[in-house]
């Protein structure tokens, strides 16, 4: 009788993560199969489950991963730059073209744990980088609700970045990080009251 077949893997979790990315970017979200990502990883059917439980927990582990990575990006932009709110605005166009894979899932609540405490802790960390950009803005130019300044900036760069991934935006010869300073600098959202 022939010894059953054992299945050993340095970083089980990783490896899956890292699959799931690859589907996430050549087929979309929907082709998320754990049953295929364990194939790929050529572990039981099981084992994929073990760390993530289910679809949803694999999902919420690529999003906690991508506001970690965005988080700590926004975080690189030193708080005397000049023009830091669009400097971070650009940073957030260039992790989305160069984690489409993370940007894509980052944004789907509804495939998601939303209580998991640690995607929470995560978007957190991402929000208060974010907000810590409107906050260095002059007073008369963040507007009497700082939020709602920091959601306009939010804005611009998360619909550039996905105009850009998608494709709807015109051929530029620009990089986009570029572009999207010039754009910004066209039309500061820092000076909508």
């Amino acid at each position: 009788m022939a010894a059953p077949r054992t299945y050993h893997h340095g970083d089980l979790r990783r490896a899956v993560l890292s699959a799931a990315l690859e589907v996430v970017q050549s087929d979309g979200v929907a082709a998320i199969s754990l049953r295929d990502l364990a194939r790929r990883a050529e572990v039981s059917h099981a084992a994929p489950a073990h760390h993530f439980k289910d679809k949803a927990g694999l999902l919420t582990a690529i999003a906690t991963e991508g506001f970690e990575l965005l988080a700590a990006s926004l975080a690189t932009v030193s708080a005397d730059t000049a023009g830091r709110l669009r400097e971070m605005g650009a940073r957030y166009v260039e992790f989305a073209l160069d984690h489409p894979a993370h940007f894509e899932v980052m944004f789907r609540p509804q495939l998601l744990h939303g209580h998991d405490p640690e995607l929470a802790a995560a978007k957190e960390r991402a929000s208060r980088a974010l907000h810590s950009g409107v906050e260095d803005l002059p007073a008369g130019r963040r507007g009497p609700d700082s939020r709602r300044t920091a959601l306009a900036a939010w804005s611009l760069a998360h619909g550039f970045a996905a105009l850009q991934l998608s494709g709807s935006l015109p051929v530029m010869d620009d990089d986009p990080a570029e572009a999207f300073r010039a754009l910004f600098d066209d039309h500061p959202v820092a000076e909508v009251p």
